[in-house]
């Protein structure tokens, strides 16, 4: 999603959660900059900046390639993080 501010609400944490910003707000964001929707703490979901993103990937698959905490957009755009426990590092759904 294009125009998007860092901050403002959004509607949508599970599914096509990534937005760009357009143009400079404030001082808090740079042009083109990644964002996604998210929810903390269970309060109105919200515009933050991403961390880096991997691309289209798999939930469930590896994601040894990555630092940990990367994000990717799954095929059918499940918001995916990359997590590391038990000793395997896979994409895990973003949203929980």
């Amino acid at each position: 999603m294009p125009h998007v501010i860092l901050g403002t609400n959004c509607d949508n944490t599970t599914y096509y959660v990534f937005g760009t910003a357009d143009y400079y707000v404030s001082g808090t964001t740079q042009t083109g900059r990644l964002m996604f929707c998210g929810s903390p703490r269970r309060y109105q979901p919200r515009w933050f900046r991403s961390p880096p993103m991997a691309g289209v990937k798999d939930e469930g698959s590896p994601c040894s390639d990555y630092p940990e905490y990367y994000v990717a957009q799954a095929p059918d755009g499940l918001f995916l993080v990359c997590n590391a426990h038990d000793g395997v590092q896979i994409w895990e759904r973003g949203d929980t």
